[in-house]
């Protein structure tokens, strides 16, 4: 009798398992085909942050963001965005294993840990998940990764990513990055322009594109040098 209540127990959960695996793989889905198409009003941090204020009853300021169609972003910004983030963006499904191996090694023999994230990781990160350090949230974030790569094409993810990726405190995407920092629209950023804001993407909390620090400078000169071999999408 114990045995059958068990096997019963048993199969209730492996039944109840799976029915959850599919409505999950079906709203994650679904979300990824919406904006395949469509052009997301927002990001789930910044509804994410509304909410934790409103929580904590604390005063919550309005993220700057505006949406612009990838043909109205300057190509210096998407160069420098692919010299500094991605390099091997267009040749990898989501995942850089050859990065990924690099940053082992430099871990291991200089004891400097550094992020091994793709635009594609990157822009499942900025559109789907909150801004958090968890296990959960990594997987999440692979998942989601997955996912556009598998529904989107190169162009769309680097879309999604420039007008979704954090470039500083309140500030979204490449369009309120470069009012804020340059006073102009996404698409009339200078190369200068376009690869220091590259520069502090790995830390756009941290580094400052108005104050630039000397090591920051040296990440923008970098870029730069490597910006005319990057691709045009």
């Amino acid at each position: 009798m114990k045995k059958k209540k068990k096997k019963i127990i048993k199969n209730w959960l492996w039944k109840t398992f799976f029915k959850l695996s599919l409505v999950l793989i079906f709203f994650t889905g679904s979300q990824v085909m919406v904006f395949k198409y469509l052009d997301p009003p927002g990001t789930v941090n910044m509804v994410w942050e509304q909410a934790i204020s409103r929580i904590n009853q604390t005063r919550h300021r309005k993220h700057e963001y505006s949406w612009q169609p990838y043909e109205q972003i300057s190509p210096h910004l998407k160069q420098a965005v692919l010299a500094s983030e991605d390099q091997r963006f267009l040749t990898h499904n989501g995942f850089d294993f050859k990065e990924l191996k690099v940053v082992m090694r430099d871990m291991v023999s200089q004891q400097r840990i550094r992020g091994a994230s793709t635009i594609s990781m990157q822009a499942a990160r900025s559109l789907y998940l909150p801004a958090s350090r968890s296990p959960f949230r990594k997987i999440a974030e692979a998942w989601y990764t997955i996912l556009i790569e598998l529904f989107w094409d190169k162009r769309r993810i680097f879309e999604i990513y420039l007008n979704t990726v954090d470039w500083g405190t309140h500030l979204v995407g490449a369009q309120a990055a470069a009012q804020a920092y340059f006073s102009c629209n996404a698409d009339q950023l200078t190369t200068d322009q376009a690869a220091l804001m590259a520069a502090v993407l790995p830390s756009p909390h941290k580094w400052s594109v108005k104050n630039p620090s000397a090591y920051l400078k040296k990440r923008q000169q970098r870029i730069l040098k490597q910006m005319p071999a990057m691709p045009l999408l």
